[in-house]
């Protein structure tokens, strides 16, 4: 394979590493002219179905058009190239596995947006304002908070819930202790016997 630097046509593989879900193959080559390193992935070629566009006109399914918008949206985020290629190989997988010759191009948006909202909320958002074309900042929060779902509600802490409960319990068992009147005391006790000591020679 040509180095795509210096466009010399030998090149290494120094590292070959399976995908996590073992549908693609990434490889780390080194040009043997100019030493610099750059990466490929090999994937099955699968035969996808064409795309119909909003206007009516149809087009063959572009890789690189959806690498490129998985890469604009991604632009500035914290995802690996390796999260990002296991994206594109699920969205391709649901487009061949859909049984269609042909289909609606809003379709690969809802794959695309499904994918970039598990890699990265933020890339999410970008995508969805241009995809949806939002017309104001009201149908933009609404996004925001359908994503966000739900806000969730605080639960009571479990160990002090218990421990309160404990303690009204411990003082509800515990034994009344019976206080004696003055007039219920007993008589004093009687004095000790005197010590009679013998007589004196």
């Amino acid at each position: 394979m040509k180095c795509p630097f210096c466009r010399h046509d030998d090149t290494q593989v120094v590292d070959t590493r399976v995908l996590e879900e073992g549908d693609a193959i990434r490889r780390r080559r080194r040009c043997t002219s100019c030493d610099r390193r750059f990466t490929t992935f090999e994937r099955a070629e699968l035969l996808m179905p064409a795309v119909v566009k909003r206007n009516g006109s149809r087009t063959e399914y572009d890789p690189a058009k959806l690498r490129g918008s998985l890469m604009l949206a991604l632009r500035k985020r914290a995802v690996s190239a390796d999260a990002v290629e296991l994206a594109i190989t699920r969205i391709e997988e649901a487009l061949m596995t859909s049984g269609l010759r042909e289909l609606p191009s809003h379709r690969v948006g809802e794959l695309v947006m499904q994918e970039l909202k598990k890699l990265d909320k933020i890339a999410y958002i970008r995508f969805a304002s241009v995809y949806k074309n939002f017309e104001d900042i009201d149908e933009f929060a609404d996004e925001v908070r359908e994503m966000q779902g739900p806000p969730a509600v605080p639960k009571p802490l479990a160990g002090a819930a218990a421990g309160a409960a404990s303690a009204t319990s411990s003082i509800a068992a515990a034994p009344a202790v019976a206080v004696a009147s003055p007039s219920s005391t007993s008589s004093p006790a009687a004095p000790p016997p005197a010590v009679t000591r013998p007589p004196t020679e």
